[in-house]
């Protein structure tokens, strides 16, 4: 294509040209004015002049017109997965692709956002789509969506787009959803201290909240149910939660389906809560002063969590001397405090060598074995009265203790060492000089024997006879240690032991901390691989079901990596809550965002984007019901409306690409010279008359 052009290129400055033509015009205006001839002559000759000095210059151009280029955007998130959406969205992809890739002159570039990292950041693909083109060239862009995106800039520059921008709203007027949002959860919490989980149920229709209706509700934490009640659905409601366990704690919280909602999705949420033990509460109550006395409580003490009440018996009641009462300088032992009012306000009590005085009644001790059996936890060191009459077995506590004393009691060195049990278990399992089967640990002389009734030996004394045992009584625990001698560890005889290791391991057992029960299923998810590990006393175990997302079930086989831990690994493809299930035992593993920004508010509506297409002139239309006509498409010049009701108007912008050009002068120095002396003398002729 050639296109002819006449463009100037001047020989003195434009202001000089303009004020010189300027000046030869009022002059002769003002000859005209006085009644002279020849004005009108001479101001043409002169404008000749000036025109030579404006030096006009002929351009011819050879150009090929450009294309102008359209996007089509289709959101291709999980949010448009719903409903009648992704009918509508193909639908209306085909028709669209097809009639634009029909218009000529026209380019069309289509971009497909899925949606990844759990936002739909549309704009970022549009914006680096558009970088790459000619601003000249782009003639507007057509989203199919549904509304919801969430990197909508303010301004359309801010993109580079200087072009309409259209929206087709997929969904339909009847779509609803019901969703679980936590306004507010407590990262920690102290141990067995009550807090709160706010949350709200919102259900929402097309453009309005729906009426209050009830819809049950279910807490879970560690896959435990804490709770179950029906709650008003559009209000914000309080949750009580008691934080059992140290650690983190994993906090579920589901709400019945709404029917006929679009996802059940968001009708869950998970959050984590990490338990925090205040302080450690113990109760030592040694039965006489020995060599180890001080050991156990210099243990205790190290530890600045421990809250410890330590008590003596120095003086039995019926100890009968002749030492006024107001000399004595022993503190009575608040028997009725400690064993009644008090009892339940301590996470530990230890016996150390304690043995039946007349001391703490039988009533008292009676307490004791209740508050075991509701929870409490107990750990019992023996010394050589537990081989006599006067032996704690003889008390109530017998009702809890895990073994019968046979009378006993074994003088002779003997190395503890980890039973078969109790290389498996995990207050022993990897135990400071426990490996291999013979123990590196200094020796101790006294064992009481006894027979074991219940729980785990998981350590054994001379001749392999029990000496540690773990059992479990109702919701409490008990521990017993058949030996006096631990103290010698401490004091690094013969290289010593672990005490102080052993001692913190059984009051985290005691307490049932989830980081040392011996059945416990536990399962984490790095890098698309989930990973459940097992712990366990059982030899063999069976396979795992692993849950997903969607409902899909699958079994894993678990591998024992080391005695008493088991593992198993599998790749996944989704993102959402993971459950896996072991016999009576259940954990739970997230993949990704639980609480996605892409499924917040899942309703189809074109609110956030009709700022930004009323700035580029485009409309906001609705895709309407399966099998409704597409809107139209046009080709507009600037300056016009781009859309109406039920069409679409792209920007026609002509752009060329030049592929030569040729300059020509229209007055050159020997024109210019001529039409010079022509004018003069055609004057000199005009005026010589």
């Amino acid at each position: 294509m050639m296109n002819l052009a006449i463009s100037f290129q001047p020989l003195l400055p434009p202001a000089l040209i303009a004020a010189l033509a300027l000046t030869i015009l009022g002059l002769a205006i003002l000859h005209k004015l006085r009644g002279l001839s020849g004005a009108g002559i001479r101001a043409l000759a002169a404008l000749l002049l000036v025109a030579a000095l404006a030096n006009p210059v002929l351009t011819q151009r050879e150009v090929t017109p450009l294309s102008d280029i359209a996007f089509l955007v289709i959101d291709d998130s999980p949010s448009q997965k719903l409903g009648q959406r992704p009918a509508q969205t193909r639908a209306l992809a085909d028709n669209l692709r097809r009639r634009l890739e029909q218009l000529p002159n026209l380019e069309l570039k289509t971009l497909t956002i899925s949606g990844e990292g759990g936002e739909t950041r549309l704009f970022q693909a549009l914006a680096g789509a558009i970088a790459k083109q000619p601003p000249e060239r782009i003639a507007g862009a057509i989203l199919i969506t549904d509304g919801q995106i969430h990197d909508i800039p303010r301004r359309a520059g801010q993109i580079g787009l200087n072009a309409p921008l259209h929206a087709i709203i997929t969904g339909g007027r009847t779509e609803k959803d019901r969703r679980l949002v936590v306004v507010n959860a407590p990262r920690f919490g102290l141990i067995g201290k009550t807090t709160a989980v706010d949350i709200r149920i919102e259900d929402s229709g097309h453009a309005k909240p729906l009426p209050p209706v009830l819809a049950a509700v279910t807490m879970r934490v560690n896959g435990e149910k804490v709770l179950s009640r029906k709650l008003f659905t559009n209000r914000t409601h309080k949750l009580p939660l008691t934080i059992a366990h140290r650690g983190e704690n994993v906090i579920e919280i589901s709400v019945e389906p709404l029917e006929g909602e679009l996802t059940r999705v968001n009708n869950r949420a998970v959050v984590s809560s990490a338990g925090i033990r205040d302080r450690l509460r113990v109760l030592l109550v040694s039965g006489a002063p020995h060599a180890g006395e001080r050991t156990w409580r210099q243990l205790l003490k190290s530890d600045p969590m421990v809250d410890l009440v330590h008590f003596t018996i120095l003086r039995p009641p019926e100890k009968l001397d002749g030492t006024p009462i107001s000399e004595l300088s022993l503190i009575a032992f608040p028997t009725r405090q400690l064993f009644v009012e008090k009892l339940n306000d301590f996470d530990l009590i230890i016996f150390d060598r304690y043995h039946r005085q007349n001391v703490l009644p039988l009533a008292y001790l009676e307490n004791v074995a209740d508050y075991v059996r509701g929870g409490g936890a107990v750990l019992v060191a023996a010394g050589p009265a537990f081989a006599t009459p006067f032996s704690l077995y003889r008390t109530p506590l017998a009702h809890i203790l895990p073994a019968v004393p046979t009378g006993t009691a074994t003088l002779k060195p003997f190395r503890p060492a980890l039973t078969e049990i109790g290389r498996r278990h995990p207050v022993t399992r990897d135990l400071p000089g426990a490996a291999g089967p013979d123990s590196e640990w200094g020796r101790w002389f006294r064992l009481i024997e006894a027979e074991t009734r219940a729980g785990n030996v998981v350590m054994s004394g001379a001749d392999a006879k029990p000496l540690l045992i773990l059992s479990d009584v109702d919701k409490g625990r008990v521990a017993l240690l058949l030996s006096d001698h631990a103290w010698l560890w401490t004091r690094g005889f013969e290289g010593g032991g672990p005490q102080a290791e052993l001692l913190r391991r059984l009051a985290h057992w005691l307490m049932k901390e989830p980081d040392l029960e011996e059945e416990a299923l536990s399962a984490a998810i790095r890098a698309k691989t989930l990973t459940v590990t097992r712990r366990s006393l059982k030899p063999n175990l069976p396979s795992m079901r692993i849950i997903a997302p969607d409902g899909a079930e699958t079994l894993l086989e678990p591998k024992e990596i080391s005695p008493g831990l088991w593992q198993a690994q599998t790749d996944i493809d989704q993102d959402g809550l993971y459950r896996i299930r072991h016999g009576r035992l259940s954990a739970i593993a997230a993949s990704g965002a639980l609480d996605r920004r892409e499924f917040r508010d899942i309703r189809a509506t074109g609110a956030a984007l009709a700022p930004l297409a009323a700035q580029t002139g485009g409309v906001i239309l609705a895709a309407g019901e399966p099998g409704s006509p597409p809107p139209g498409i046009r080709m507009v010049r600037p300056g016009r409306s781009f859309g109406g009701g039920d069409w679409l108007g792209l920007r026609r912008n002509g752009a060329e690409k030049l592929l030569g050009e040729k300059r020509a002068a229209l007055i050159t120095g020997l024109v210019a010279i001529l039409l010079l002396l022509g004018g003069v003398i055609f004057t000199w002729r005009r005026e010589s008359r």
